[in-house]
């Protein structure tokens, strides 16, 4: 009976427990724990009885209730341990303090006293004072006071978070939570800065701020702010605040907003774009510049911009930017403008529409070694520029009187050597809206190459393995129109085409050891599809042209032949004169003559010319001759057999003097003075070509002067008429030399305070300038302030506003505070003398017209009043119009944190551009005033 009664027990217990396991932990922990002691208690009574019997069955169910509870005691200690590991923080906090460190045990509280120091993770903490509560993970950080800071406390607090830092008066951070009170924070964002009077963060790491500042401005005591009244901010991302006002130099402006948003944001991501207001003469107000910005992956991004005047004008623009690592990259614009000006239904009212297009494509030298595809599209009509507000008032924008584009696509076959490329060009002129296109134009090429020339050379190199040729091919198509009439054109009718072949062949050799000569042949073939025959119209007394279709091949072919050599000669001066001090004078003579010939292709023979009988209206009859492929791509072989003699001396004089430690230098005394003349043996009359002389001085600094003259070689006659002409007889006839017809020369110069100090004995040598560069560039200065400023200015400007340490401005020894007014004045004048033409002014007793001048002069300077300060301006005088030529000046003003511009253009048209804005590019959008006048009418001079 009590056996049944233990296996009643023993099975009740098991079925209690499996029934548990449906019931929560925490109860089935309780309910085992007291059937486990029930069981204990029973099994103790019954062996006290002496009916365990069954001394097996007694074991295993001892086992089994130990196993039991052991795993219950396990489960328990396991969730005290969880339990125990979520009060706590994941990782240590190391803690360290310059002066002492102070532990209370019953607090649990650390005191750290000089620059304290606390890490955790990846967050830092450093201040003056530091205690830390060890069971509450809370940090609280604070300065001292020190009368000798300008803030009054010394050791602020310091919290940095992985990018993030925050500098404040007081601060309380929980380690655990990551939540934080901070008092006057101070913080940057990009190019902002945020303070605050109080502020919270956060376990998320946004900080909600409360009468808080905004500012581009890194001065203590900022030039202007925005003043938030609530704000939050997410570090690295954006600021978005409620009500807000400006305040400029600590004065509140009535300039408010309800609501802002400053987005930080270093990813790529799609935005708004800030439009720019502002107001102009002949459309009104207007935004521009507003729109969209998609990022539409990494390798290209779209962006839509628009504009719109109160006036009526509006305008859109395309532009996108693309990229493809080490394959391509480029850019595309396209832009639309609607422009009214004056009032609609009177008649100053006008409406021009207008469009620009630009595409730049560049690819990678690395994408591939034998092709290559660039572009570069600059097209726009003619009445674009003009309405356009950016370049309305730029005056190298609106002078571009020429726009030219270009699409080429080039590959090679370096196994046989040859190149193919394909091309697109157009030319554009901005003044009468007329356009020259080539489309397409299809380059075929073979590089020089020696057809004679044995693979497995054995001995001297025979004279005709020296003969080389190569080969060019075009084929071409082009138009030129206007710009309205472009898409209504005939491919046929209108656009020229055609193909051209040339084969040079060329050797080179020498003769007598002394001479070279080069002996050439060009051939030369085109292909065209069209001939223009003309003939004349009797009855309606006109030309009558008719084109015929077909393939018609001409060719021409010329052969030239050259000789030169070189000749040297040395002069060594007498020592009794000149000392040991030159060692030779070297002259060097270079004379070449050249011969060339090439037949009459005006003969009948060729059919590339032909004539008819003209009939005018007073019975006059005259023969007219022309060619009907004159309209031709490539144009037709000239008439008349040609044949010249080129004659060219050149020059070239060198000293070598002594320079002391056994070296000599070459001092350059004539770098070249030469003269060149040709006798044309197929002309009739006056074969004889002008004289043209060139000199070329090589001065200080590796200054070449250079000049060009021409002396013509017949003399003035008399025709009938008592008009002078250019007869038959040369000047040398009459003995004197050829008659002087003029030159030309343009010298610049550019004048700074430092090149006049070297005129006085003063200033830097070269040696402290090329030391002052490389010191510039190890400290990463910008070298390269002004085109024409060279490097004494730029080292000027560099030091100009200079302060010491303490902030006070560099004396001199004598106390007085040192000066510095960089500037430079770059002059620029221009000479041209040619003989006057006019037959009013011709001397009849000497045969000579009186010479003119033409003068031009150019200046341009820029001026840096003091740190901030710059002026800069170009002008010009035409000494023949007698008035100034484009003369421009503008003013910056650097205001720390804004910046101030004002640009005028005084001639040939007037107008002004005003703008007034904050330097960071956060906010250069939103705070900035523009001012411009419209162009020409809008400004009155008195």
């Amino acid at each position: 009976m009590r056996r049944k009664s233990v296996i009643t027990l023993l099975l009740f217990a098991v079925i209690f427990v499996m029934a548990g396991t449906h019931v929560p932990f925490s109860q089935r922990k309780e309910r085992a724990k007291g059937e486990a002691r029930r069981m204990a208690e029973q099994i103790t009574a019954d062996s006290l009885t002496g009916v365990a019997n069954d001394t097996t069955r007694m074991d295993s169910l001892q086992k089994a209730i130990y196993r039991h509870n052991r795993m219950i005691d396990d489960s328990i200690r396991l969730d005290s341990l969880n339990r125990q590991k979520k009060n706590t923080i994941e990782a240590p906090v190391v803690y360290s303090g310059n002066d002492s460190l102070v532990y209370d045990a019953r607090s649990k509280t650390a005191y750290l006293y000089g620059t304290a120091k606390v890490k955790y993770e990846n967050m830092d903490l450093a201040a003056d004072r530091v205690h830390m509560n060890l069971d509450s993970n809370l940090v609280h950080a604070t300065g001292t006071a020190d009368s000798t800071e300008k803030t009054g406390l010394r050791g602020m607090p310091v919290f940095t978070m992985g990018s993030d830092k925050y500098e404040s008066d007081t601060m309380a951070f929980n380690f655990k939570t990551k939540r934080g009170l901070i008092k006057d924070v101070k913080t940057q964002q990009q190019e902002g800065y945020l303070s605050s009077q109080r502020a919270k963060r956060n376990e998320k790491g946004e900080i909600f701020l409360e009468h808080a500042r905004y500012t581009t401005c890194d001065k203590d005591c900022p030039d202007f702010y925005i003043a938030l009244s609530r704000a939050k901010l997410r570090p690295g991302k954006d600021v978005v605040t409620g009500p807000a006002y400006l305040v400029v130099a600590d004065v509140p402006l009535p300039f408010a907003i309800p609501y802002a948003f400053f987005p930080f944001t270093k990813s790529y991501s799609s935005g708004l774009i800030m439009p720019t207001y502002g107001d102009e003469s002949e459309r009104g107000f207007y935004l521009r510049d507003g729109g969209y910005y998609f990022a539409m992956g990494d390798k290209w991004d779209l962006k839509l911009l628009g504009e719109i005047y109160t006036k009526g004008s509006w305008g859109v623009s395309v532009a996108s930017n693309y990229r493809k690592r080490y394959l391509y990259n480029g850019s595309f614009l396209f832009s639309y403008q609607d422009t009214k000006t004056g009032d609609e239904g009177l008649p100053d009212f006008s409406r021009q529409t207008s469009f620009k297009l630009q595409w730049s494509h560049r690819q990678d030298t690395k994408a591939s070694p034998f092709s290559t595809f660039s572009a570069s599209v600059n097209f726009a009509s003619s009445s674009y520029e003009s309405n356009n507000m950016t370049s309305l008032y730029n005056p190298q924008t609106r002078t571009q009187t020429p726009r030219t584009s270009s699409v080429s696509w080039s590959t090679t076959f370096s196994s046989i050597g040859m190149t193919l490329s394909s091309t697109a060009n157009l030319s554009q002129n901005m003044r009468d809206s007329s356009i020259a296109l080539t489309l397409p134009d299809l380059n075929i090429s073979i590089s020089r190459f020696q057809p004679f020339k044995r693979r497995q050379a054995v001995g001297k190199e025979r004279w005709y393995e020296k003969i080389a040729l190569s080969y060019t091919g075009q084929l071409s198509n082009s138009i030129n129109t206007k710009e309205n009439k472009l898409l209504r054109s005939s491919l046929v009718k209108d656009w020229r085409n055609g193909m051209q072949h040339s084969i040079p062949i060329n050797g080179n050799f020498t003769m007598f050891n002394y001479i070279t000569m080069t002996p050439a042949f060009s051939f030369t073939d085109r292909m065209y599809t069209n001939k223009v025959m003309r003939s004349w119209d009797t009855s309606r007394q006109v030309e009558r042209t008719d084109t015929t279709y077909g393939f018609h091949n001409i060719y021409n072919w010329n052969l030239s032949l050259s000789a030169s050599t070189t000749l040297y000669g040395f002069y060594i001066p007498s020592r009794k004169l000149f000392g040991d001090k030159i060692v030779a004078i070297r002259h060097v003579v270079k004379p070449q003559v050249s011969f060339s010939y090439a037949p009459d292709f005006g003969a009948a023979r060729y059919g590339y010319y032909a004539t008819y009988q003209k009939t005018d209206a007073h019975g006059n009859v005259s023969q007219v001759e022309y060619s009907p492929y004159s309209t031709g791509m490539f144009g037709v072989p000239g008439r008349g057999k040609t044949g010249s003699i080129s004659f060219d001396l050149a020059n070239n004089l060198e000293m070598k003097v002594h320079t002391g430690n056994d070296s000599t230098k070459k001092i350059s005394l004539i770098e070249d003075l030469g003269a060149s003349m040709s006798y044309n043996m197929a002309a009739e009359k006056r074969p004889w070509s002008d004289l043209n002389m060139r000199l070329s001085l090589k001065w200080w600094k590796n200054y070449t002067f250079s000049i060009n003259a021409v002396f013509a070689t017949y003399a003035y006659e008399l025709d009938a008429n008592n008009r002078p002409i250019i007869g038959t007889h040369t000047e040398w006839s009459k003995g004197r030399f050829g008659r002087f017809q003029g030159m030309s020369q343009n010298i610049s110069y550019t004048l700074t305070p430092e090149k006049i100090k070297k005129l006085f004995g003063g200033g830097k040598d070269e040696t402290d300038n090329k030391r002052q560069r490389n010191k510039n560039e190890e400290e990463g200065r910008d070298t390269d302030i002004e085109s024409n400023v060279d490097d004494t200015m730029i080292e000027a400007q560099n030091g100009a506003g200079k302060r010491g340490d303490d902030g006070k401005a560099q004396t001199d020894d004598d106390g007085y505070m040192l000066f510095s007014m960089p500037w430079s004045l770059t002059f620029s004048y221009g000479i041209t003398m040619r003989e006057s033409q006019d037959v009013n002014k011709f001397n009849y007793s000497t045969m000579r017209y009186p010479y003119e001048f033409a003068q031009t002069l150019n200046f341009s300077g820029n001026i840096r009043i003091s740190d901030g300060w710059n002026i800069s301006f170009s002008s010009g005088y035409d000494f023949n119009a007698h008035k100034l030529s484009l003369t421009t000046a503008s003013l910056q003003r650097d205001l720390h944190c804004f910046n101030m511009s004002c640009s005028v253009v005084l001639a040939p048209y007037t107008s002004y551009n005003f703008t007034f804005r904050c330097n960071a590019s956060t906010l250069t959008d939103a705070l900035k005033y523009d001012k411009r006048s419209g162009s020409g009418k809008a400004v009155q001079w008195y």
